[in-house]
């Protein structure tokens, strides 16, 4: 199935004379079978869908070759290259082929990780969901929301829309991390609000990053365009500019994302070789990947349940709500979670929902106040 969509990444890669025993690319196996694998490395050579950073379809052997230069993990992670998915006749024969690899590998329960490419890419990464017959969370990484009013053809600027109202929906939840308002559309934001979705202001992200993790942990599909990075740390994108995130908050990112047990895809998008000075985007997209990578060999496996030893339950009463909310921590991990009504659910289904949180969650509601996530939640599942 796999031969059908994609052509193997140039052999020279892998040649192991390239490598000492402690770098990665020693590891890696590039194969058109993943079956056995942890994790699935997919380049694809598409950025027709670029308005304005054409040039980052040159990206996916560029960055591969940085990637397998660095340090192998300590974890026995199985790691396959299944090559490169190529420029389709039309745009959208490349979106089918992206869809079809991602959703064989999730169904495999391999990680694919998708070297882009443009940003929009991620409408392919996210048509692999679509027959998977359950709801899932998004969160794009980027310094604007790609949202416009009106989206006659899919493009980095304005994919969203097409996600949003894509029949039969699939999005529970999105989260938008990194923006930067001066950059984004009043309409874009109002309308994520409309949704009840969630949205991280730059500068909300940078003051307490680890106000992210639950987001991210929470996640499935976790798009990453390098345009979120300020433009001195990763001058390969067009559209990067003087603010955005630090090269480490990157990594910190990627790093939250690969320790999410819910998440089963991640593509990064935008690095744009032809205008990156030095391959210093290059080499920091590389390093995104691994850290996501290396977090994904610290995944813990963890969800509360009723009379777990492993967590500690507790419960705070809202007196003015009249409520009472259910908070917990996982010993082994220091995370929280708290629950959420799930509303007139049948009988079938839970009564609750458990919702990845902070401490910060947890100690706004021994305040009295509900943390703005429980009520996003909450305005969802009523």
């Amino acid at each position: 199935m796999f031969e059908e969509f994609l052509q193997p990444a140039p052999a020279d890669l892998f040649a192991e004379d390239n490598f000492t025993a402690q770098q990665l690319g020693m590891f890696v196996v590039s194969s058109p079978n993943p079956e056995g694998m942890d994790i699935a490395l997919i380049g694809v050579k598409e950025d027709r869908g670029s308005v304005r950073n054409n040039g980052c379809a040159l990206a996916p052997d560029l960055i591969r070759q940085q990637l397998f230069s660095r340090a192998k993990f300590n974890d026995d992670i199985k790691i396959v290259d299944l090559g490169n998915i190529e420029m389709g006749a039309a745009i959208s024969d490349t979106y089918v082929a992206l869809s079809k690899v991602v959703n064989e590998l999730i169904r495999l329960k391999i990680v694919p990780v998708i070297i882009g490419g443009s940003h929009d890419l991620t409408f392919g990464q996210f048509g692999a969901y679509q027959d998977l017959n359950r709801n899932i969370n998004i969160a794009v990484a980027d310094q604007c929301i790609d949202l416009k009013e009106e989206q006659p053809e899919i493009d980095d600027e304005g994919f969203l829309l097409n996600l949003f109202q894509y029949e039969p929906s699939c999005i529970f939840d999105f989260a938008h991390i990194g923006y930067q308002t001066h950059l984004t559309s009043q309409y874009a934001i109002e309308l994520l609000d409309k949704l009840h979705f969630d949205s991280y202001r730059l500068g909300k992200v940078k003051s307490s990053i680890e106000e992210v993790e639950p987001v991210l942990r929470g996640t499935n599909l976790f798009s990453f365009d390098m345009s979120v990075i300020r433009l001195s740390d990763s001058p390969g994108n067009r559209s990067a500019g003087p603010n955005g995130l630090f090269a480490e908050e990157a990594c910190q990112l990627a790093s939250y994302a690969g320790q999410s047990d819910k998440l089963d895809s991640f593509g990064i998008y935008g690095c744009n070789p032809s205008v990156d000075a030095g391959r210093q985007s290059v080499q920091l997209a590389a390093d995104i990947i691994w850290y996501f990578i290396n977090g994904y060999g610290n995944r813990k496996n963890e969800y509360p349940k009723d009379d777990d030893v492993d967590y500690v339950k507790y419960t705070i009463h809202l007196k003015e709500n009249k409520y009472d909310l259910n908070f917990w921590k996982s010993k082994k991990s220091d995370r929280w979670w708290m629950e959420v009504p799930a509303g007139n659910k049948p009988r079938n289904q839970k009564k609750s929902h458990l919702l990845p949180c902070s401490y910060n969650d947890y100690q706004m509601a021994c305040k009295e106040e509900l943390p703005e996530r429980w009520i996003k939640a909450f305005q969802k599942l009523a």
